[in-house]
């Protein structure tokens, strides 16, 4: 079975370690060697993270399976929560986890009326899967990340019913 764990601070390491192998799997076919590098530096590097936690009240959750974390999950907000991060090591993927963890996310927050979230308009794996999940397309943006970089996502949403 697989859990969601609450991280903090010490767990950092390891939400690292899982973003740099999921990452450098997943996006450098997407956006680039280069763009992966960047963001890697920018947002999972300790003070990027540390600013999730701290300041930004992101709550991040390991995703743990035979006490061995897998992947991780951040989200922030209330009424309508915003998944920040959703990441499964490849290896973990296609046996059903993410439905069960995206299950687990909405019993954990049961007045949560809708999630939303970003997904890169080429990473048609994880579109499929978020369209499996229930979400749907609400709109398109493109996000200037810095040094040149963008961001051209899919805003999706889910909405309990």
């Amino acid at each position: 079975m697989i859990e969601l764990i609450k991280a903090n601070i010490q767990d950092i390491p390891i939400i690292y370690s899982l973003a740099l192998k999921i990452w450098n799997h997943h996006y450098v076919p997407i956006v680039g060697q280069e763009q992966v590098d960047y963001m890697l530096g920018k947002i999972y590097s300790t003070e990027g993270i540390t600013e999730q936690m701290i300041i930004k009240k992101h709550q991040f959750y390991l995703l743990v399976l035979a006490d061995k974390p897998v992947g991780f999950i951040s989200v922030s907000g209330e009424e309508n929560m915003f998944i920040h991060k959703f990441y499964i090591d490849q290896d973990m993927q296609g046996r059903g986890y993410g439905a069960k963890v995206f299950s687990q996310l909405c019993s954990l927050y049961p007045s949560v009326q809708s999630f939303t979230l970003t997904v890169n308009r080429s990473n048609y794996k994880s579109i499929n899967f978020y369209f499996k999940l229930g979400f749907k397309i609400d709109h398109v943006d493109d996000f200037d990340i810095g040094q040149g970089y963008y961001m051209n996502d899919f805003i999706m949403k889910w909405e309990r019913y």
